[in-house]
This record gives C-alpha cells, structure tokens and sequence, in this order.
C-alpha cells in the first residue's frame, strides 16, 4: 500500500512472470463489461417479471438499474485505490482483512465459473434450436472450445472480436426496437402506452410489492458488469477509466433493458394475469410477443444473435474468472501455479476457469434440468460477494480512514454502500431455498479451506 493511502501495485514478489499486460481501452472495458451482461438479456426472463409485476415490466428495470447502481458505486470507490486484478477479492483483503478477502473471492468464484456455464448452455441450446441434428452438448462443448482460443490468444484479441459480436448484437436490438416501433405507430398498442411503468390492470391496481418481489429476479440480468473490475492490472491510463467503465455500463445497459421491455410489453398479447395463471409461457413470452406482433424472420434472428451472444458473454465471463484464480494464485490463497502469465497471458488460470466452465457447461447441457440447476445457484455468490464489497467501502473510507487524504464522505461511503449491502442481502434472502443450500455449503467448503491453509501456516511456522 503506497502512502497515499492506496494499494496500487502486485504484491511483494509478483516478478514478470506474475504481471498482467496492460493493452485495454475504455472502449474495450465496456465491451467486456456488456458482453458479459448480455445487451437482449431480458429476453429469457421478460414473460416472469411481466407476470410478477403485474405488467409493470418496464418500471422493474428502472428500480433494479437504481438498485444496482449502489454496487457500481462501491466498485468504483474501491477499484480507484485498490486497482488490482483480484477485484472484490483484493478490496475485502486489504479493507477487512486476509480471511475476508478470501472469503469474497471464494464466493465471487462460485458466480464467475457457473455464469459463463450457463451462457455456454444458452448458446448451445440456442444453436441445437437452429441445426437439432447436432446435440446442444457437442455445440456447448464447440462454444467452450472456440472462446477459450480467444481468451488464450489475449485479452487484447478477445476484446475486439468481442467487439464485433457486441455491435452484432446491438444491431439486432436496434433492429427490433425499429420494427416494434413501425408496427406500434401503425397497429398500435396491445396494452397501455404507460403500462409498463403502472401494470395492465388484469391483476388489480399497482401493487409496489409485486414490483419490488420483480426487482429481486430482474437484478440478476445485470451479474457480469463487475467484472470489469477484474481488468484493472490490464486498462491503460489508470484505474479511473475502469470506475468509469463500471458506471457507465450498468447505465447503458439500464437504458437498453428498459426500452426493449417497454416495447416488447406494448406488443405482448397476453396480459400479465394469464402468463401469471400459465407459468410455461412466460419462458418464451418474448418470442411470442415478437411472432405474433413482427413476424418469424425477427424470431429467428434473435434466436441467432443470442445463440452468439451467450458464448461470448460466456467468453468475458472465463476471462474474468481466470483473473480472479489468478490473483488468489499470487496471493497463494490458491496454488501458486495459477499465477503463472505467459506474454502478460494468464493462461494457466484461464484455462482452469475453462476446464471447470466445461465440465459444468456439458453436465448441464445433458440433462433435461441442467437449465434449472445452473441457474439456481449461480446468483448466490455473486450477491455475497457484492456484500463484502459493501462492507470494504465503509471499512477502508469510514473506519481505518485511508481515502487517499481526501476525507470520508458519509453520503458516499456510508450510506451508499449501507444501501448497497441491504439490497444485496433482501435479493439473498429472496433467492430459491435450493440456491440458498448450495450458496452456504460453498462458503462452508471455503471457511474450510481457510482453515486447513491457517493450520499449514501455523505448522510451518
């Protein structure tokens, strides 16, 4: 930690082998930061939070944008005075403490090894949908393969095909809010034109419950814009265009989702209270809306752009997984070999992260529930790790006082993240008993493993 109250370089013994080459922009941040979220994410959830919101689809993203606008706030605060590539795993270390900040890291681990499992098996369930003579394990298997040469090629290479698919799919989302809107100025609107801010009335009046009991679900859409954070040893011109970069893609992000689930709610010809009534529609509710409203040929091609998009979501997702094992690695809170950076390349970590990333990926993608039981538990860790990061800001700014000489900021970095920390635990308890079983039992494992490296410590010494 420099004396300006800042811990801004590697450890005590991270050489060259051990250093990450700086080569990312602004530009490219963002992009890993989107391609992570997924800019048409709301697709595959759009038909539950219309049915749990009581059609007041729209106003849920603007809420969930507002509420996670307090983590991107705390993300910013932390990575401008601890710009490592550990991301929360770092802040909570240097913040609260060595078994804290393993304790974040475990669980952020859990999120960034399932997260792009899951967007490995939409994109092979997506491509099986297209050519079904080919099983959707052997294209979620290729979609592994393909992103991981990527991510081994360099972080550089992978963010500007990134790039392209990223554009790819902003196209296509232009392209559906163009046709939706030519087919509302000509058809008009199947529901209200403020509806999607105040319900379809089908369920009874606003009910502030139902939206906010959305927002827990709606949150999630947005997993993956941290992992920005993870990149901080890689950006170019300081750690303040990645506080940037997080900021300003959740913002977009929050725009984006918000306009296409305003027009799609406009097109939807089943109202709030039927899909609520008929929990099978509600998973393709936004295909639907866009059959019957636009026609095929944009179903299809939104089929396609997802199909694209999730694998490369999935391939920001490894990458940052791979950063965060790399940085547990050299702070040997994980086999050291992990550290290892081959041309400023972690690839040994990235390649781990793979390895698991397939295993999981494919096991699910064999299952008729593997959908299910992925999804279920991907959440928990993240949230938990959101937590901690919370409690860093107030740790490092507010207790121990280290700001960099500026002062603390009650506003900033006590109430923010106090805010931040106690939407994090509502989503949390909120979350599927299933998701909350698994999420405990990996932290038991980690606290475990905790132990046993203190005991080795202790034996040693």
């Amino acid at each position: 930690m420099s004396e300006t109250g800042t811990a801004t370089a590697p450890p005590p013994g991270a050489d060259e082998r051990h250093r990450l080459r700086r080569s990312l922009g602004f530009r490219d941040l963002v992009v890993y930061g989107l391609l992570f979220i997924a800019p048409m994410a709301p697709v595959g959830v759009f038909g539950t939070l219309d049915a749990r919101s009581h059609g007041a689809v729209a106003l849920v993203y603007v809420v969930a944008t507002v509420a996670m606008a307090f983590t991107a706030f705390s993300y910013a605060q932390m990575v401008r005075v601890v710009p490592l590539a550990g991301s929360v795993f770092a802040y909570a270390r240097v913040a609260l403490g060595k078994e804290a900040g393993f304790v974040a890291g475990w669980m952020a681990m859990l999120d960034y090894l399932l997260i792009p499992a899951v967007a490995y098996l939409f994109s092979g369930i997506a491509m099986n949908a297209l050519v079904p003579e080919v099983s959707r394990w052997v294209w979620t298997a290729l979609a592994v393969v393909v992103t991981t040469l990527l991510n081994l090629w360099g972080v550089r290479a992978a963010a500007v095909v990134g790039f392209l698919v990223l554009a790819l799919e902003i196209v296509v989302l232009l392209v559906f809010m163009v046709s939706a809107v030519v087919v509302l100025a000509r058809d008009g609107a199947r529901r209200g034109l403020w509806s999607p801010f105040s319900g379809d009335g089908t369920q009874g009046a606003f009910a502030l419950s139902a939206v906010v009991g959305a927002v827990s679900v709606a949150v999630l859409s947005y997993l993956g814009f941290d992992a920005i954070a993870t990149f901080a040893e890689e950006v170019t011109g300081g750690s303040e265009k990645v506080a940037r970069a997080v900021l300003f893609c959740l913002a977009l992000a929050g725009v984006l989702f918000v306009a296409q689930s305003y027009l799609v709610a406009l097109l939807e010809p089943t109202t709030s209270a039927r899909l609520a009534a008929d929990p099978a529609k509600q998973g393709t509710a936004f295909y639907d809306a866009v059959d019957v409203s636009v026609g095929a040929w944009l179903h299809d091609l939104v089929a396609v752009s997802k199909a694209i998009g999730a694998a490369f979501a999935a391939l920001a997702g490894q990458a940052a997984a791979g950063r965060l094992l790399f940085a547990m690695g050299r702070e040997r809170r994980l086999p050291r070999a992990l550290a290892r950076t081959d041309g400023g390349v972690p690839r040994v970590a990235v390649l781990c992260a793979a390895v698991i990333t397939m295993v999981a990926a494919v096991w699910a993608a064999r299952r008729g529930d593997g959908v299910d039981r992925l999804v279920s538990v991907v959440d928990i860790g993240a949230l938990t790790a959101f937590t901690l990061l919370h409690a860093s800001v107030v740790s490092w700014f507010a207790v121990r006082r280290e700001g960099g000489g500026a002062g603390v900021s009650w506003g900033r970095h006590v109430v923010m993240p106090v805010v931040g920390a106690a939407i994090t635990v509502a989503v949390i308890v909120a979350a599927s008993g299933a998701a909350q079983v698994v999420g405990a039992v990996w932290l038991v494992v980690g606290v475990g493993v905790l132990v046993l490296q203190r005991g080795s410590v202790e034996g040693g010494g």
